[in-house]
C-alpha cells in the first residue's frame, strides 16, 4: 500500500479521538470538570459549534470544509505520488484530526439558544492561562501542521553556499 504510514497514523488519529470523546459523553455532564493538575489542566466536557478557538460560531459550512479537507488529503495520498514518512505522518495527524472534528459535525447536534446546530466534543482545558477547550483532533492537526512544516524546513538547503548545477563559473570562463 502506497503512504503506508499516512493511512495507518490517520486512523489510530481518528479512534484515538473518537474514544475519548466518547469516553467523555458517557462519563461527564456537559461543563463539568475534572482536575487533573488543580489550577493547571482539567478534563471539561463542553461543546463547540465553531472551529479552533471557537472561531465561526454557529455556521454550517464548517462539515463540509472537514469533508473535502479529508477527501483531499485521502486522494493526495492515494493517487499523488510516494511522500517522505515525515510529510505522511503530518498528513495523516491532519487527516485524523480532520475526520475526527468532522464526524462530530455530521453527527453530534446541540441546541444553542433554541437553535439545534451540530458541534464538537471538546474537553481537553488549560485553565492557568484560560487556554480554549479543546480535543485530540486538534492536537493531531496541530501536531501535523508542525510536522509539515518541518518537512519543509528540512528539505530548504541554504542557497549562499551553493550555486545551481551548471552555475559554477571560473575566472577564465569568463573572459
Amino acid at each position: 500500500m502506497k503512504n503506508r504510514i499516512f493511512w495507518v497514523v490517520a486512523i489510530v488519529c481518528l479512534v484515538i479521538d473518537q474514544l475519548t470523546k466518547y469516553w467523555v459523553v458517557q462519563n461527564f455532564e456537559l461543563t463539568e470538570s475534572l482536575p487533573l493538575l488543580p489550577g493547571i489542566f482539567q478534563l471539561t466536557y463542553v461543546t463547540n459549534t465553531g472551529a479552533a478557538f471557537s472561531l465561526f460560531q454557529g455556521v454550517g459550512w464548517l462539515r463540509w470544509l472537514s469533508l473535502a479537507v479529508s477527501i483531499g488529503l485521502m486522494a493526495f495520498a492515494w493517487f499523488g505520488s510516494v511522500l517522505k514518512s515525515f510529510e505522511q505522518l503530518g498528513l495523516g495527524l491532519i487527516l485524523g484530526g480532520a475526520l475526527g472534528n468532522g464526524i462530530d459535525r455530521f453527527f453530534n447536534t446541540c441546541i444553542v439558544d433554541g437553535q439545534v446546530l451540530t458541534c464538537v466534543v471538546d474537553f481537553l482545558h488549560f485553565s492557568l492561562i484560560e487556554f480554549p477547550v479543546f480535543n485530540f483532533a486538534d492536537v493531531f492537526i496541530n501536531l501535523g501542521i508542525i510536522c509539515l512544516l518541518i518537512a519543509s524546513w528540512k528539505e530548504q538547503s541554504p542557497t549562499s553556499d551553493r550555486r545551481s548545477p551548471g552555475s559554477e563559473h571560473t575566472k577564465r570562463d569568463r573572459k
